[in-house]
């Protein structure tokens, strides 16, 4: 498959948002302002992000497909949850360490990306008219089990699997229809209107917002046992229209070394952890004042910019790609 300049330029600005929202995260109980970006952003970015890696999903049934997805996803998984395991221990945090089949922090995107894959054998016979509502029902319906003792990112895999199964089946052409001035025009006028009713009417508890759009708990923990599965419903709409506005307005144009970036994401998610837990830690970050958004927004942004650069990419290869060239 050619590479589209237009999904580099999405997944840049997707893992831009991932380490921006984990930059914000601990002063997100503290600001309103904050509180409302962190979840604005929570509603669409893995989402989306996870759609993306279904829309490259289209090799699967191909021989040995799942068996080099395996060493892709599952041997870093397993070298990753060792690293944040041992980075854990040296910041006095041994209590955060679960076991293998819990994954650590942001750890679990891999293991739910290998059993979107294997779900997908599946669901990719039925067509997509039927099989994209069977996977929203499927994944309203986990809410109501508990799966939290299973481990393997379960409750994870099953509630954001639509959007994947959805990217499987979307195409380039499915991208040309939405990218219209007039879906442009409306997608900022959406993402306005649902960001200022965010922070005007939805006084939003950090612990209790991060639940509701992680995927990773059940209903009744959220107290919720009768209406959490309308609101894992209106989360999937809100985040589906935020997706379509955000297609619409991504540029499609080549942008030289920013749209290269796109490439290498995941060493950016899987990296960007050992950045930001210490600063986490020894109070390396601060927020006081609206205006300092900013200095989080240039610091997630050199982050970002660190992390995909080629001696970083060429130091943690090995690890990441489990090669030690290009």
């Amino acid at each position: 498959m050619n590479r589209m300049p237009f999904f580099d330029n999405a997944r840049l600005i997707l893992i831009f948002l991932v380490v921006f929202g984990h930059m914000i995260q601990p002063f997100a109980s503290d600001s309103q302002l904050i509180n409302s970006i962190y979840a604005f952003i929570y509603i669409f970015h893995m989402p989306m992000f996870i759609m993306l890696a279904g829309f490259f999903a289209k090799g699967i049934g191909e021989p040995k497909y799942i068996l080099n997805l395996a060493k892709k996803l599952l041997l870093p998984y397993l070298m990753f949850q060792g690293l944040y395991t041992v980075l854990y221990f040296l910041l006095g945090r041994e209590s955060w360490y679960n076991g293998i089949l819990h994954p650590q922090w942001a750890m679990w995107f891999l293991v739910s990306l290998f059993s979107w894959h294997i779900l997908l054998v599946l669901f990719k016979r039925i067509p997509a008219m039927v099989s994209v509502p069977a996977a929203i029902f499927l994944g309203i319906a986990v809410g109501y089990v508990d799966l939290s003792s299973f481990g393997l990112s379960l409750s994870r895999t099953f509630a954001f699997f639509p959007f994947f199964l959805a990217g499987y089946f979307m195409t380039k052409e499915h991208v040309t229809l939405i990218k219209t001035k007039g879906l442009s025009i409306a997608g900022i006028i959406f993402m306005i209107a649902l960001f200022t009713f965010i922070y005007l009417f939805i006084n939003v508890d950090v612990t209790l917002d991060t639940d509701w759009l992680s995927g990773a708990v059940a209903y009744r923990r959220l107290e919720a046992e009768i209406s959490g599965g309308l609101m894992r419903l209106i989360i999937y709409i809100l985040a589906a229209l935020l997706i379509i506005s955000m297609i619409a307005l991504i540029p499609s144009g080549d942008y030289g070394w920013l749209t290269k970036i796109g490439e290498k994401t995941l060493y950016v998610y899987l990296l960007h952890g050992f950045i930001i837990q210490p600063f986490r830690e020894f109070d390396i970050l601060w927020y006081n004042k609206w205006y300092e958004t900013f200095w989080l927004i240039l610091l997630s942004a050199l982050v970002v910019i660190v992390l995909s650069s080629r001696p970083v990419v060429a130091l943690t290869r090995p690890l990441v790609e489990l090669k030690w060239k290009q």
